[in-house]
């Protein structure tokens, strides 16, 4: 028996966001709107929207001793994340300052922060929570060798999940224990680096899979995603939404499709839920903020 549907373990991060007309050239000031700060970073995020589908879900991840950490930990508490794995001090809260122009288009820099030190000896020091996790899910915005650690304090029959984002080359012992790689087109051809990437997103599954994964997804948006696993390969439709912001959506597709999958669901089925998880995430603005409930997403 599992205390933890998923453990995530990845980066939390205060997003700090000014609108502007127009995003400033080399040398050039430009007049933005007031400043926003909302709790972010993918594995805050995935936590997040893991809880509010009803995952008994825990983060395991570091923040600074500051405001902003304080943040993002009441930010997890209110989802009903388990926050006995985040880790204070060390370093200021990872900050990420986004700049959005008026048709949505942002520019993003990340300060890692606190991120940036999580390191291999805190995933060991957490051992407990990785025996008591049905699924782990990881990112990329934390040390890779702190992936490389997870992978190897995984626990017996639990279930390893990426998404490699921001993308770079993976070791192969981490890319043999994905279960599934969730990856987009840009993190796809990423990963496959100098082979031969055929026109069709079957193809770049299929690559993938050749490279050791024991599963992947490949997320498509508006065109939905693709499932792949050594059975075969198949489409999940997309779900029609209009679209208002797409921060975040991502971490809520991935969140979803792990709490599925360690609910037992094949990988198509649970593909297809994450769908409509991250569709319903598009029509709110924010990250956090817009991440629906089951009940929102729940099938008539």
């Amino acid at each position: 028996m599992y205390d933890y549907d998923l453990l995530v373990v990845g980066s939390a991060n205060a997003d700090l966001v000014i609108g502007v007309e127009r995003r400033p050239g080399p040398g050039e000031t430009v007049l933005g709107s007031d400043l926003a700060v909302h709790p972010g970073g993918k594995g805050a995020n995935q936590a997040v929207a893991a809880a509010r589908l009803g995952a008994r879900t825990a983060l395991l991840a570091r923040v600074g001793d500051d405001a902003y950490g304080r943040l993002l930990l009441d930010s997890q508490r209110a989802a009903g994340v388990d926050t006995v794995g985040v880790l204070v001090g060390g370093a200021p809260t990872g900050v990420a300052l986004i700049t959005v122009d008026p048709s949505g288009d942002n520019s993003i820099v990340v300060s890692p922060g606190a991120n940036g030190r999580l390191t291999p000896q805190d995933v060991r020091a957490a051992g407990s929570l990785f025996q008591a996790s049905r699924v782990v899910s990881v990112q990329l915005e934390i040390p890779l060798e702190t992936v490389v650690e997870v992978v190897r304090n995984l626990a017996p029959g639990s279930r390893f999940v990426l998404n490699p984002s921001p993308p770079r080359p993976l070791p192969r012992e981490v890319l043999a224990a994905c279960d599934p790689l969730i990856v987009n087109e840009h993190e796809a051809k990423v990963i496959l680096g100098d082979a031969a990437v055929g026109d069709s997103p079957e193809d770049w599954a299929r690559i993938l899979l050749a490279k050791g994964p024991r599963s992947v997804v490949v997320t498509l948006g508006a065109q939905g995603a693709l499932a792949a696993s050594p059975e075969g390969v198949s489409r999940v439709p997309s779900v029609k939404v209009d679209a208002v912001d797409t921060t975040g959506a991502g971490d809520a597709f991935t969140a979803a499709l792990a709490f599925r999958l360690g609910a037992g669901a094949p990988l198509a089925e649970a593909a297809a839920y994450a769908a409509r998880v991250g569709a319903a995430a598009v029509t709110r603005e924010g990250a956090q903020a817009s991440f629906p409930t089951a009940q929102e997403v729940a099938v008539p």
